[in-house]
């Protein structure tokens, strides 16, 4: 019986894309070796779509017309390449002869569209030439090519076809194109003519864009099956018939060939003994198969259903989300529904990544070859509203500056330089990079408010008169029937939101069914993306070590502490303990010396993940003397934390990240790292998430680390780079369980738990009320207030607000210290719990958001827990003894388990535990048996956000610039509160003290006005 081979596949595969694809079939011999193109294809082309040019260039050149065209071209594509020259022509005695037209935006073009039809894709079998590659007998090899795919006579897609019924895979194939097919001949050279080459058996599906020898990347172009690797089996054809039935056909391959593929270029400087030089690296785009049917079924899905819907695209860590928000954008700014209408009029990229600023931008230049299409806001907010004014097509900004357009607006005004951001009519799309919490807070609804102020401003003109409320003025209706539209999903709004890791909020919020029928719309799983091989498994080289130590009590009394505030002062005196310190900094430099440095050919690097500020300075300082003192070379460490840092134990120290790197500033830091001059990098907080460094290859973890963080933490390490064969996880603080709960849920398909329960707001909204802290009046009364129309509160507004507040606060303080902790809870619970809800149900509920007001105001009159004041109790214990003993050695296997659902809000607030007094010698015995402690420090980054946002504001500014300190700190304590209140959520301790705590206040107050002072007036001075 006779099998199936090769050339069988070669002929079906040629047959579909000639009878259903689009495609013209060729001969061998009408390919020109000398030139590597298909020269009558390339003329007949020209003649046909062009023949004025022809006649013109015929009329000058007469003969020579052919020659002299074809020469023009070759030379054009060794110096511009295939790419530039498909998409703008090339130049010939001054006239510019197109070699490819594209599929218009919109219909509205019907010559551009009969220019579109005149493409010819063809497609040739055993395409033959001879090679730069010899054969043992020292002649020339001749090499044979299975596919060629060519477009306009220019070849762009080379294909090795490998059949498993003749005992060859596409493994086979790749190892072809390695070892038989160099990249020095001219069908291969890089850019100059083909510029995608495919390595097919029936089951997989492998590309890359440049060939380099045994270098050669190839990456696993594949559809996924059951959240794995490979390709799902299909009914009567090839596992792998989408190459040929979807991909490749002609609309598709001009379409990634206009819209996808790009020359991405990153340039660094290394310092030799001449001094300093750039390398520069190309690297050719085409994107992968989930990038690709990701875009398409989104743009597809906007196409077919407008703006409106809110899509999740849960893409793993490392599978090329920047390049797919790229392409995402681009399509959404030209998309035109049926009637030729555009569907967006503007499309607005929220992202915190500087490196996807630029990347944006050199990506979208490439497609479109113009400027003014991508603005990136990089000045103040003032940039972003011009932007939206203007119909910038892409502006690219971050979240946190829609909460201070309105100002914004002012000021160009008071300036004459007003303008008018007009909504009516207008649609937007929203890509988020990393969707979090960012869309569920109030800087969200700002994005949302601003976006849609034609809407909601139409909505509360028909609504306004029905909110039922006799103690609030027409005016202050208004304002509360906006503030709650804000908070619901807008009409003319599509948010697309990129995540690795989503959390119960985010699947709620971006709800949009994918192929399960529930959210994601989108997915790419961490499963498939390992076994790929497309990143690296950062769990299966894992080291876990625990700290043994003892303590001892240096005072003789046993007195009675707080548990959960004791456990917290222990486990910060064990962190920041010379000792321990000193041992992981010995453990960490030796590991890194005798198994790190040789890897990746010398070039491996490693992050030390510390847990605070201050840590990161101490193991800077300790990581520093340790190598100094033993002369080790090559280990240089670099150090990356915000702001300025103290040590208390060290009166009069300070110590910034600048300083500390020797003057590379925050921005200078990423290349420093990246050349062969620094090796470590230690980090607090920074650095963790958004950081692409492929040479990254082993962590030192000595910070506890839970759910999404320590996944977004640990996946800095899975980037691919020649060289690199593995990673490697060191972690003195985590458990091997602990990162397999928190890894599990996010390795395949993300289980999500029950929905918040809405009648759980009505019964905490119920038992808040019963507990008579607060009644109706007070929440009518302060509504009254905040809901005037003003656009920035008076001083009298600001006294009004804190005496209604105080009132509540002066009853709260009557209650015993259990029943306070347990109404704080439910304070707490309700406001996250309508701030979720609220923008899933429109509620527009007047009495709701009321209540949501004063809640949230209340919570930050209220004062903290117990005294307020942190536990200490360095003076109180002694380190006895201490070690680190190795616990673990090996991976950590995802695929054993179950994932743990996520969960959203509920009824239980988790701030209304009761702190358990205990003798501290029963503490310090339980913490012998066993270290490690959820209790971890307020957020250190708190009064460094402030101060970042409060150099920002342009009225700060201005009031920095116009009066003295003393005038200044007065002033700025007005505006404090406002700045507060917007760093409230996720950082309610601090925020708590700050707001309660008059002296705690005074403090910050004063030392933050001289810093934001200090800062203003000195980049003025410096520009």
């Amino acid at each position: 019986m006779p099998r199936q081979t090769e050339r069988d596949f070669e002929i079906a595969i040629e047959q579909e894309l000639i009878e259903h694809g689009g495609y013209a079939k060729r001969k061998p011999a009408d390919f020109d070796e000398n030139t590597a193109l298909f020269p009558d294809d390339v003329i007949g082309f020209l003649k046909d779509s062009q023949s004025e040019r022809w006649s013109q260039l015929e009329a000058l050149l007469g003969e020579r017309t052919q020659a002299t065209v074809l020469e023009n071209l070759t030379s054009e594509l060794r110096d511009k390449g295939t790419l530039h020259v498909l998409r703008n022509g090339f130049k010939c005695y001054g006239k510019t002869l197109r070699l490819a037209y594209f599929r218009p935006n919109s219909g509205l073009n019907t010559e551009t569209a009969a220019l579109y039809a005149k493409n010819r894709l063809t497609i040739t079998r055993q395409v033959a030439f001879t090679s730069v590659l010899k054969r043992p007998d020292g002649k020339h090899r001749r090499c044979v090519i299975d596919v060629t795919l060519a477009v306009n006579g220019l070849p762009v897609v080379t294909v090795e076809l490998k059949n498993h019924l003749t005992g060859q895979c596409a493994e086979d194939a790749i190892k072809q194109y390695r070892r038989d097919r160099d990249g020095r001949d001219l069908l291969f050279v890089f850019k100059q003519r083909a510029l995608v080459h495919f390595a097919v058996d029936p089951d997989e599906a492998w590309m890359a864009t440049r060939l380099n020898g045994a270098e050669t990347l190839f990456l696993p172009f594949n559809r996924g099956y059951q959240l794995g690797p490979g390709n799902p089996p299909v009914e009567g054809n090839w596992k792998v018939h989408y190459l040929w039935d979807e991909v490749l056909v002609r609309d598709s391959l001009l379409d990634i060939l206009q819209r996808f593929m790009h020359l991405e270029v990153k340039e660094r400087k290394v310092k030799t003994e001449k001094g300093a030089r750039t390398i520069r690296k190309e690297t050719m785009i085409f994107p992968r198969y989930h990038q690709l049917d990701a875009v398409r079924k989104l743009v597809e899905h906007a196409h077919a259903h407008g703006s409106g819907h809110n899509y999740l695209i849960q893409h793993s860590a490392g599978s090329g989300k920047s390049n797919s928000i790229a392409w995402l954008a681009h399509r959404l700014a030209g998309l035109h529904d049926a009637s030729d209408t555009k569907i967006f009029h503007s499309v607005v990229v929220v992202t915190d990544r500087r490196i996807l600023d630029q990347q944006l931008q050199d990506t979208i230049y490439q497609f479109e070859h113009k400027t003014g299409v991508v603005e990136k806001i990089d000045e103040n907010t003032q940039q972003l509203v011009r932007a939206l004014s203007q119909g910038t097509p892409i502006v690219i900004t971050t979240i946190q500056k829609f909460p201070f357009i309105a100002h914004a607006l002012m000021t160009l005004e008071k300036h004459g330089k007003g303008v008018k951001i007009d909504t009516a009519g207008k649609r937007y799309a929203v890509i988020v990079d990393e969707a979090h919490s960012s869309q569920s807070g109030e800087t969200a609804k700002a994005l949302r408010g601003m976006l849609n102020q034609a809407g909601i401003e139409s909505a509360i003109a028909e609504q306004w008169s029905d909110v039922e409320d006799d103690s609030l003025t027409d005016e202050a209706k208004r304002n509360l029937l906006r503030e709650a539209l804000k908070r619901t999903r807008q009409p003319n709004l599509s948010f697309f939101a990129f995540t690795a890791t989503p959390k119960f909020k985010t699947l709620a919020l971006f709800d949009e069914s994918g192929p399960t029928g529930a959210a994601p719309f989108h997915e790419y799983s961490m499963r498939q993306a390992i076994q790929e091989n497309f990143i690296m498994d950062v769990l299966a080289n894992y080291t876990t070590y625990q700290r043994f130590y003892g303590l001892i009590k240096q005072i003789e009394n046993d007195p009675q502490v707080p548990r959960r505030k004791a456990a917290g002062a222990l486990a910060r005196y064990m962190e920041l303990h010379p000792v321990n310190i000193g041992q992981i900094v010995a453990v960490i430099i030796e590991h890194f010396r005798l198994h790190v440095m040789p890897e990746i050919g010398g070039r491996a690097k490693a992050m030390v993940v510390t847990a605070s500020r201050l840590a990161a300075v101490k193991y800077k300082l300790a990581f520093d003397a340790y190598i100094r003192e033993r002369g080790y070379d090559g280990i240089r460490s670099l150090v990356a934390f915000s702001g300025t840092v103290e040590d208390p134990d060290v009166p009069g120290s300070s110590w910034t990240e600048v300083a500390m790197n020797g003057g590379i500033t925050e921005s200078e830091l990423p290349e420093a790292f990246e050349s062969e001059e620094y090796r470590v990098l230690l980090v607090a907080e920074k650095y963790q998430t958004g950081f692409d460094q492929p040479l990254l290859q082993t962590m030192y973890v000595v910070k506890k680390l839970a759910g999404v963080q320590a996944v977004q933490t640990l996946s800095r390490l899975n980037r691919m780079a020649l060289g690199k064969s593995c990673t490697f996880v060191l972690d003195f603080v985590n458990s091997e369980e602990d990162i397999h709960k928190a890894f599990k849920p996010y390795y395949e398909r993300t289980p999500v738990g029950d929905s918040a329960d809405p009648q759980q707001l009505n019964k905490l909204q119920h038992e808040i009320v019963e507990s008579a802290v607060f009644g109706p009046d007070d929440v009518s009364a302060y509504a009254s207030v905040w809901y005037r129309g003003r656009r920035e509160q008076t001083a009298g507004d600001h006294r009004q607000l804190n005496a209604i507040l105080d009132k509540a606060v002066a009853r709260f303080g009557q209650r015993d210290e259990e029943a306070r902790e347990v109404f704080r809870g439910k304070l707490t619970a309700f406001r996250n719990l309508y701030a979720f809800l609220s923008q899933i149900i429109p509620y527009q509920d007047s009495a709701l958001e009321k209540f949501y007001t004063f809640v949230r105001g209340l919570l930050a009159k209220l004062p903290p827990p117990g005294d307020g004041r942190g536990f200490k109790l360095d003076d109180e214990v002694a380190l006895k003894y201490y070690r680190l003993r190795q616990i673990g050695d090996g991976s950590i296997d995802l695929g054993k388990g179950d994932a743990a659902p996520l969960k959203g809000p509920t009824d239980v607030g988790t701030g209304g535990v009761r702190d358990e007094v205990v003798p501290l010698s029963s503490l310090v015995e339980k913490l012998n048996e066993r270290f490690g402690t959820d209790f971890t420090e307020a957020d250190q980054l708190f009064f460094d956000q402030i101060r970042s946002t409060a150099t920002a504001s342009e009225k700060v500014v201005e009031a920095a610039q116009a009066n003295n300190l003393d005038n200044f700190s007065a002033w700025f304590g007005k505006v404090l509160d406002g700045l507060f209140v917007d760093r409230m959520e996720g950082n309610e301790e601090i925020f708590a003290r700050v707001m309660g705590d008059k002296a705690f206040r005074q403090a910050a107050q004063e030392h933050l006005a001289q810093e934001v002072y200090e800062r203003i007036r000195n980049r003025s001075t410096a520009e």
